[in-house]
């Protein structure tokens, strides 16, 4: 397998709340996933989008119930927890696409991608953002690439769970790693 020319590479969420290994959601794996993210990005150049997952304002929906269970990630959006680490800084010059949800697969990535798009996915965490974009992109009609080894899961039996349920979405969800896209 190598890079299609035609996708777009989807850096899920690579911020400050899921890279610090102080906070409550950090993985211990978001350095070496990082590292591959990087080497993905060079290859996929001009098409690069970063994606960050910001605090939605309306807690009359469930997001009520979930910032009571992690009032830690009740603040504004600005606030410095949800910013890119530096490392995600130069991925792309494209303007990073924020969203109030677990999964990135929008009418704002559409509008860049295009219709039944080929995506490759990567970021953190694989058994929340990860796997909620992969499911809906794959729901509606994209061809999706998660890069196994460029996600960061909150844990290894976490993540060992997200890639097992997406390898059940096959040939929808192809499952792949760094070495087998750019070597």
């Amino acid at each position: 397998m190598s890079v299609d020319a035609s996708a777009w590479l989807v850096v899920i969420d690579p911020q400050h709340v899921f890279a610090d290994p102080a906070s409550p959601w950090g993985s211990p794996f978001f350095d070496d996933a990082m590292e591959r993210i990087q080497r993905l990005a060079a290859t996929h150049r001009d098409r690069v989008l970063v994606t960050r997952w910001v605090p939605t304002a309306d807690r009359a929906t469930s997001w009520g119930a979930y910032f009571q269970a992690w009032p830690f990630a009740d603040k504004p959006e600005t606030d410095p927890l949800f910013a890119l680490v530096p490392a995600a800084g130069g991925l792309t010059s494209r303007p990073t696409i924020d969203r109030p949800s677990f999964g990135k697969f929008s009418p704002e990535l559409l509008a860049v991608t295009g219709h039944a798009p080929r995506l490759v996915l990567c970021g953190v965490s694989t058994d929340c953002c990860v796997i909620s974009t992969a499911l809906a992109a794959a729901d509606a009609g994209a061809y999706v690439t998660v890069v196994t080894d460029a996600c960061a899961g909150s844990t290894q039996a976490n993540h060992d769970a997200a890639v097992q349920v997406m390898s059940l979405y096959e040939p929808q969800i192809t499952l792949t790693d760094t070495a087998a896209l750019v070597g």
